[in-house]
């Protein structure tokens, strides 16, 4: 089974490098379903795997000066500050049974794979449907602080909850908020992601949880071979056809969770 996992890991790096997003949403399924890990627990390990991973795939965009600094600034600083808190301060105090109705538990573990589940149904939308933001050209463009501001709080506290680094709401905000082209909103959408997933992991390491630094290099390993791969195979497969297939199968495996969690 564990075999099965790495190879999991490495085609959720594969899918992660060939979008530009979405890979990571399927690392929490594959710890909880394969690995038999901790949900709670797994959002850490998620975390940091997605932040490394992420940090090694925007090296190639980082070379091509697909970076924009100053938005990832202006967004990844409210998103860090939301992801560092939820994980130090929010995650430690949810208590494990949350209610009970009758013979019905919600207990944090259900509760934050439910959350995940309709986060992937989410997700899959945004992969599934005609991209329409693809046509953006950069230009000079004033700051909606504010918005970015609440966007990035908000993706950050959701990256806190489930450990999904957000791509997928992360790269039309800094399309529509942020006036950048569409390589460069993924470019730094990756520097983002990166960074809030690896600083809101430390807000983990004095929460108690028995984290396995051996297991989680190895997993993080196999993903960011999967993720240069799949950056290399980029100009193989065309992304229009890709992202759309992958956007079913994610919506799929959300649908399945949901089923599993709630109904058997």
């Amino acid at each position: 089974m564990e075999i099965i996992g790495y190879l999991a890991s490495v085609l959720m790096g594969l899918a992660l490098g060939l979008v530009g997003g979405g890979g990571s949403i399927l690392t929490v399924p594959i710890l909880v379903y394969i690995f038999n890990v901790d949900p709670v627990l797994s959002t850490a390990y998620s975390l940091f795997v997605v932040g490394l991973t992420s940090a090694v795939g925007s090296y190639s965009h980082f070379r091509k000066g697909n970076v924009h600094w100053k938005t990832a600034l202006i967004f990844g600083a409210p998103s860090i500050l939301a992801v560092f808190s939820v994980r130090k301060f929010v995650i430690p105090n949810i208590s494990d049974l949350i209610f009970r109705m009758g013979d019905f538990e919600v207990s944090k573990s259900l509760a934050i794979l439910v959350l995940f589940a309709v986060l992937m149904i989410l997700a899959s939308y945004s992969m599934i449907r005609k991209p329409k933001l693809a046509k953006a050209v950069e230009k000079e463009f004033s700051y909606n602080y504010s918005l970015i501001f609440i966007e990035g709080l908000l993706v950050g506290s959701i990256t806190g909850l489930v450990g999904a680094g957000g791509g997928f709401l992360i790269v039309p905000a800094l399309v529509l908020l942020s006036g950048l082209s569409m390589k460069k909103a993924i470019g730094t959408s990756l520097v983002i992601i990166a960074l809030k997933s690896l600083i809101g992991f430390t807000g983990d390491l004095e929460s108690g949880m028995a984290i396995n630094y051996k297991f989680m290099l190895m997993f993080s390993g196999f993903a960011i071979g999967g993720i240069i791969i799949g950056s290399n195979l980029t100009k193989m497969v065309p992304n229009e056809k890709l992202k759309p297939a992958f956007g079913w199968f994610v919506l799929v495996m959300g649908i399945l969770i949901l089923f599993k969690e709630l109904i058997l």
